[in-house]
């Protein structure tokens, strides 16, 4: 097992060597789409309506996020599958709206990060290069040996590995762990982590909605709110999904200075399945509370077409950016 210790100056690998580590096993560049079709019903077809604007470039990419999974490389290593993913912090300017720029860290040129998707019992490898300008590392939420844990700092211009086996399924998130914690997420240094059960779930339209806030004056509070990197974009461009079609929604609240944040669903219910992690809900409601890294699995399907708002039951939260609509058509 690879040693997750930060490599010095100078010991500093570059992006090429580190590329050419994880390039050293066997690759099997097409299996991640071959898993994900054969991983659902074949005799069920799940539909996603085609967006009515293109999927925009840069950081912020809502519409493309929404249903982006990243299930990295597979490799064959000494007879056992590895699924290797890479992973980059950097810096960036967003435009949160006409008159407000923040900067921000990134995960590969994008916030929020990846959605980085496996099975459960899948050995899994996260090759780490840190070009952020400072300190930074990635702990994953689930169950791993400490020195797997993602606590130890990764100086700029350095790299590291984390490996572990993907275990227990569920929802879960990897994010930032050095402090202060707090901003490193709220800058923009989080994703979610989708581990997937051995038996798949039934297919639906699968969505994911990460709420995130913005301090953009460093007074510990925030300022604007997002799903999916972006001020109000699902009210601008909603959502659009079709009717008594089965949707699942992967949501994760990383709103960092709020302890608690709730969601809701206009004119419709949901079906709970807390962390993900069980495949039977344990309730059915139009308003769940979610504290900070807290994350479920949503389940619902419209029965008539129109318009429907989902925001968090705060209101200022809501009004300044974490608001969306689905389009049912």
């Amino acid at each position: 097992m690879p040693n997750n210790l930060a490599l010095g100056k100078e010991q500093f690998w570059s992006r090429r060597q580190l590329l050419k580590l994880g390039l050293g096993g066997t690759c099997m560049a097409g299996a991640a789409a071959l898993w994900h079709a054969t991983s659902v019903n074949s005799k069920s077809i799940v539909k996603v309506p085609p967006p009515e604007i293109a999927a925009s470039e840069g950081v912020t990419q809502p519409m493309k996020m929404l249903r982006n999974f990243d299930y990295g490389t597979l490799k064959q290593e000494n007879g056992r599958t590895i699924r290797e993913f890479q992973l980059t912090a950097g810096t960036s300017v967003i435009q949160l709206n006409s008159a407000v720029s923040y900067n921000i860290w990134d995960l590969n040129g994008h916030i929020p990060g990846p959605t980085l998707r496996v099975k459960q019992g899948e050995r899994v490898r996260i090759l780490f290069l840190n070009k952020a300008g400072h300190s930074h590392s990635l702990h994953f939420h689930g169950v791993h040996s400490s020195d797997m844990d993602g606590i130890r700092p990764v100086s700029n211009g350095s790299a590291t590995i984390y490996e572990f086996d993907a275990e227990p399924y569920g929802v879960h998130l990897y994010h930032c762990h050095i402090e202060p914690v707090t901003r490193h997420i709220a800058k923009g240094l989080y994703g979610m982590f989708i581990i997937d059960p051995p038996k798949p779930r039934p297919p639906a339209d699968e969505i994911v909605l990460v709420m995130a806030g913005y301090d953009i004056n460093d007074d510990s509070r925030n300022e604007y709110y997002a799903f999916n990197g972006l001020p109000h974009h699902y009210m601008d461009n909603p959502i659009r999904i079709y009717k008594d079609q089965l949707i699942r929604l992967y949501v994760l609240n990383i709103i960092e200075y709020d302890p608690a944040v709730t969601f809701h669903l206009h004119a419709n219910f949901f079906d709970v399945y807390r962390t993900g992690m069980t495949m039977t809900p344990s309730e059915k409601a139009d308003v769940i509370t979610m504290g900070v890294a807290e994350r479920h699995i949503l389940e619902f399907a419209f029965r008539y077409p129109g318009k429907y708002m989902f925001h968090p039951h705060q209101d200022a939260i809501a009004e300044n950016g974490c608001m969306g609509v689905f389009e049912v058509v």
